[in-house]
């Protein structure tokens, strides 16, 4: 596999590592997705631990109101993110 096909492969193995511990396994509860957050994302984010910011960041996520956070609202968190480090890392 080239490496942008390892990478979209990690990316689809990190979300269905913790979608599916509390119900669903195509979405991620709340609890699922601060696991991930802080596990995944912690260097980046800072521990989750504050429960006001983890609420923030799945209502913010959650575009369709379900509760949930599918795959498809993950991955607008990891391409956010990853903008943002690009336009950090590349600052001249």
């Amino acid at each position: 596999m080239t490496g942008v096909q390892q990478a979209m492969a990690q990316l689809i193995d990190a979300f269905h590592r913790y979608s599916g511990k509390e119900g669903d396994n195509k979405t991620l509860t709340k609890n699922e997705l601060k696991e991930l957050l802080q596990s995944e994302l912690g260097d980046l984010l800072g521990k989750a631990n504050d429960k006001a910011a983890v609420d923030k960041i799945f209502k913010d996520l959650d575009t369709n109101g379900d509760s949930t956070v599918d795959f498809r609202e993950y991955m607008m968190l990891v391409t956010c993110l990853t903008i943002l480090c690009n336009d950090f890392f590349t600052k001249k």
